[in-house]
């Protein structure tokens, strides 16, 4: 077979994104490959088809128990002749997969990177090996932003194994990292591609200034008019994760906790109920995403503000993952700024780890196209604007603050520069808080100057402040706000002040009921279709059918088929198997297993 002929027999694609083919040909021509392609982007089959071509077997490092198992699952589910050796298995199992292996009866195996280096003398010298796969690249490098020690060795394989061909392959990497991934990986004069980092069904929004509370509002909302759709909420802290966790569950939110600090057992059963669609919501730190190769994510919700947009950008890449329309919202607070600049000043890389911070504080306060940033951030310039992100969409509008600017200065100045934000809001608005009337800040000219305005508008103006450098926070000193000599200038009248409204503090978004939702999608495969557009009961009862193949067979509900192929059915109908092998994402395998359950239940239905 042809690398085009595996992608539809094995995968179920007509052609190929871009790089994809570029990228296999280097691989089969036994190039040395750098792909920085993002999440959803395709990575995988950039080494899963050269795979099934080259005689031998191809080792995929990854850095996780869970993503090895997603990935054999989905491959064995197309037909293909995948394992993991990792230490999930007992001894009986590890040898049986490592006797196929050696006989050439598998085609990809998937280790961890402290495996690969055991068995260097061991396995790996008894193996054809046709291809070295290092995923998650990114780890191996110290400016990467989620280094991993284990990932330290693997520069080893090139001088052990010098004539496999080596892809490393990462979804976010910078320029400094991408050099640095080369250098620590010793790849020899390595081919690079880069494809665009552009997720356009990807939509994008900030919220700035909600206290938790209010966070938490929006978001139970958000969730009860989605009700079906799974997503993820990443929060900062563990203890975060776990009260967010408990306020969905007593709203009537069937939700669970993630984070690092819980027993291993019950992060597996979370992570697990999740794969298969027993639980549709987890609030969890970072320490839960990479392991998910979970392809129908419909919406991701930060939180707290992350520490750099790599971050940003890799957590959001996990919803989405099949291509059709999903949601991220990224709440961003000064009590995020404050808590992440204290982290910075702590770290061992302060100057770089300020500067990712500075540039992420840039994308949540932009008033210009949130995609046109994040994209230029790695090194991609577009040429215009998305029209899926809340600035392209409500566009903001700016007014003469000033006078606004001014109130809050003052008062910051006659504390004699030594109360906190928050104070400054109480004093401003006129309220005798407890540390304002301790401190007689009650008695100061400028208590309750501001008192037309909400408490919420005041947090948002301050935090725009702030990001036009009219003040600082000084860390050392509790958090005290501290006039710069910009904000002298607005102080004194003599430069004026430019400030954005902020955006009407409503739920658009949670007002929509998926009855009303109407997908439009494109079909090109079939020339019987009476109209493209999607029947939302069909769809649903579609995914209720996949639901019921998944648990008979143990995969979780996206390996069978992804939310794409399921609004591809919805909106196409096939009623002949013919027609059903022709959508996107259905190859051969697929096909003949679930093809006559899905037909019956179509023709049923329409």
């Amino acid at each position: 077979m042809d690398p085009k002929t595996v992608l539809k027999t094995y995968f179920g694609y007509d052609s190929f994104r871009k790089n994809q083919q570029e990228i296999i040909s280097s691989a089969m021509q036994r190039h040395d490959t750098l792909v920085l392609m993002p999440t959803g982007g395709g990575k995988s089959l950039c080494y899963q088809v050269p795979a099934m071509l080259m005689p031998g077997t191809c080792i995929v490092v990854s850095p996780l128990i869970s993503l090895m198992q997603d990935q054999v699952e989905a491959l064995k589910a197309n037909g293909i002749e995948a394992e993991a050796l990792n230490s999930s298995h007992d001894l009986g199992i590890d040898t049986t997969i490592r006797r196929r292996v050696v006989s050439g009866d598998v085609k990809i195996l998937y280790m961890s990177p402290e495996r690969l280096m055991t068995e260097i003398p061991f396995l790996l010298s008894q193996m054809r090996i046709s291809l070295i796969a290092i995923d998650e690249a990114h780890c191996i490098s110290q400016w990467g932003h989620d280094f991993r020690p284990e990932y330290s060795q693997l520069g080893d394989i090139r001088q052990r194994f010098p004539d496999v061909p080596i892809m490393a392959l990462t979804a976010t990497a910078d320029r400094i990292t991408r050099l640095d991934i080369i250098k620590q990986l010793r790849l020899n004069n390595p081919r690079e591609f880069i494809s665009s980092f552009d997720r356009p069904n990807l939509s994008l929004a900030v919220k700035k200034g909600y206290t938790p509370k209010e966070k938490t509002s929006f978001i139970i909302n958000f969730i009860k008019a989605r009700p079906l759709d799974a997503g993820i909420v990443y929060c900062l802290s563990r203890a975060s994760t776990e009260k967010l966790a408990n306020e969905l569950n007593a709203h009537g939110i069937h939700a669970a906790a993630y984070h690092a600090g819980m027993p291993a057992a019950d992060r597996t059963l979370t992570q697990a109920k999740f794969k298969q669609d027993d639980i549709l919501v987890v609030c969890a730190t970072i320490a839960f995403g990479m392991g998910i190769d979970k392809s129908n994510v419909r919406w991701v919700i930060h939180f707290n503000m992350p520490k750099s947009i790599e971050s940003y950008y890799q957590e959001i890449g996990r919803a989405g993952r099949d291509g059709a329309p999903a949601e991220t919202i990224l709440f961003y607070s000064m009590n995020d700024i404050i808590m992440l600049e204290k982290f910075v000043k702590e770290s061992g890389q302060r100057e770089i780890n300020a500067d990712k911070l500075r540039r992420m504080q840039e994308y949540a306060e932009s008033s210009v196209c949130r995609r046109r940033i994040l994209l230029n951030y790695f090194n991609e310039v577009s040429d215009h604007d998305c029209h899926n992100c809340d600035v392209c969409q409500d566009p903001p509008k700016r007014f003469d603050g000033t006078r606004y600017v001014q109130m809050a200065l003052s008062a910051a100045k006659r504390t004699g520069e030594e109360a906190k934000v928050s104070t400054i809001i109480e004093i401003v608005k006129g309220i005798k808080s407890p540390t304002v009337v301790r401190k007689s800040y009650d008695r100061l000219p400028t208590f309750g100057v501001g008192k037309e305005l909400t408490t919420k508008q005041w947090r948002d103006y301050m935090l725009q402040m702030m990001q036009l450098g009219f003040f600082d926070i000084e860390y050392d000193k509790a958090d005290a706000v501290k006039v710069t000599a910009a904000g002298e200038d607005v102080l004194w009248s003599r430069k004026q002040a430019l400030l954005c409204q902020p955006a009407e503090d409503v739920l658009p978004l949670a007002k929509r009921s998926r009855k009303n939702k109407k997908i439009q999608l494109v079909i090109p495969h079939f020339t019987n279709v009476a109209t493209n557009e999607e029947d939302p009961n069909l769809f649903e009862a579609l995914r209720i059918l996949r639901k019921k193949c998944a648990d008979e067979e143990g995969f979780p509900p996206y390996i069978v088929f992804s939310d794409k192929v399921l609004h591809n059915l919805a909106t196409s109908k096939p009623t002949t198997l013919d027609d059903f092998g022709n959508v996107s994402g259905i190859g051969e395998h697929k096909k003949a297993k679930y093809g006559a359950r899905f037909v019956e239940l179509i023709k049923k239905m329409t």
